[in-house]
């Protein structure tokens, strides 16, 4: 095990001392085929057993992008990683403060979410992310539908269910985790199609569990499958379900947190004239899981789009946007994790998704996920074999935005 980081180390090492990796040199990244001029990077420095913390300068056509890297060594016995996020599904805190809490050794942000709504007035922002979330084996919530989505377009074939993650067998992956579930009534079973969500498909009913916090549950009846944009539905109905049997029935979603041993069902449309078929004291039971296409369940997962899929960049992807980015990559076959965040400082010209799949490429990941980026782009490290969390890049905002969750790496030894 050590043997096998020690040559990703060594590769490292030689690009430093190389001083540049070259690519095809394209003019404004506009290209379809745009890729990175040079790679330059300082040595990486031991953050934890396992985990190294290094630095890198890129060359793009419009100037030198400063980039952030943790890179995680999934081999060793004593390095383990995990989704920090502050308890409940719909709420926010600092990368920084999410690690220091659980006592990560390194943290990158996470997933895309639902940080405005403008078009709605009246609805409030919920925090929560756009995709699957597991924590420490716990299925937390499934994604929201595809056109509901946060974050730039996504590239053909990609959706709100696709995950990072690390399963059980200590690998790392890129997967997709759809949900499963069911209200059992005495009506028959009611098909769920939500899980501690955002945005709700029309026609769905969605579960809150006490996981989802005390955000306000009116924003899952907003927008449409294709148009996060469009009108909140006229058709809603909630009914909470406590110890197995119905409790309570309302047409509005609430707006108060699910207490213990309850859950909540939320329906649109049709969903909506489903549940209100329902008695106050009827029986019902509820199940729900999030099914990956592995043969290994994930124990940590969490949203992002694939941008590189064995060693290759995906098809589709932007060549134009450029802005401050952050990446996960999984590199020799699901043993190395690599977690990267670009510099925010005023001036940087930030990276297109195009170039940042050849970027992670040329770090050495095989497959790698586009996380949310921009003022949320952030990593974070503690001193190397201390107890400080250190801001290794600088946000773009001038301070760290609060985030539903992070990537956050442990290492005990």
């Amino acid at each position: 095990m050590k043997q096998r980081f020690g040559r990703v180390r060594a590769v490292l090492t030689v690009w430093a001392a190389c001083g540049a990796l070259i690519g095809a040199a394209l003019a404004g990244g506009a290209s379809a085929n745009a890729a990175p001029d040079t790679v330059r990077r300082a040595e990486a420095v031991p953050v934890a057993p396992g985990v190294e913390y290094g630095e890198f300068r890129v060359a793009v056509p419009r100037g030198t992008v400063h980039g952030h890297l943790l890179t995680v060594d999934l081999t060793d016995p004593r390095v383990s990683v995990d989704l920090l996020y502050p308890d409940a599904v719909g709420a926010r805190a600092p990368v920084s403060q999410l690690a220091a809490v659980r006592g990560a050794v390194g943290a990158v942000n996470g997933d895309f979410f639902n940080i405005t709504e403008t078009q709605h007035p009246g609805v409030e922002a919920t925090g929560a992310p756009v995709g699957p979330a597991v924590a420490s084996g716990r299925q937390l919530k499934g994604a929201v539908p595809d056109g509901q989505r946060f974050g730039p377009a996504m590239p053909p074939g990609a959706s709100t269910e696709d995950v990072i993650g690390v399963g059980y067998d200590h690998r790392a992956r890129l997967d997709r985790l759809t949900l499963r579930g069911a209200a059992l009534t005495a009506q028959g079973p009611l098909s769920l199609r939500g899980l501690n969500q955002y945005a709700l498909p029309v026609d769905g009913i969605g579960a809150y569990t006490a996981r989802w916090g005390p955000a306000s549950r009116v924003r899952a009846t907003c927008g449409t499958d294709t148009d996060r944009a469009a009108p909140c539905s006229a058709e809603t109905a909630e009914v909470t379900v406590r110890h197995g049997r119905v409790t309570a029935m309302s047409e509005q979603p609430g707006a108060n947190g699910v207490p213990a041993g309850s859950v909540v069902l939320v329906g649109r449309e049709e969903g909506a004239r489903q549940l209100r078929r329902l008695d106050l004291g009827e029986p019902v039971s509820i199940s729900h899981r999030l099914v990956g296409q592995g043969r290994v369940p994930l124990r940590f997962a969490v949203g992002g789009f694939p941008i590189v899929r064995d060693d290759q960049p995906v098809d589709g992807l932007d060549p134009v946007a450029a802005a401050v980015r952050t990446s996960a990559g999984i590199g020799d076959g699901g043993r190395v994790l690599y977690l990267m965040a670009l510099d925010g400082t005023a001036g940087e010209p930030g990276l297109t998704v195009r170039e940042l799949a050849d970027l992670m490429g040329r770090l050495g990941a095989r497959d790698a996920v586009d996380l949310d980026g921009g003022g949320s782009s952030t990593l974070v490290t503690r001193a190397p074999y201390g107890q400080d969390v250190i801001v290794r890049n600088h946000p773009s905002g001038g301070a760290e935005r609060p985030v539903p969750n992070a990537l956050g790496v442990f290492s005990f030894g």
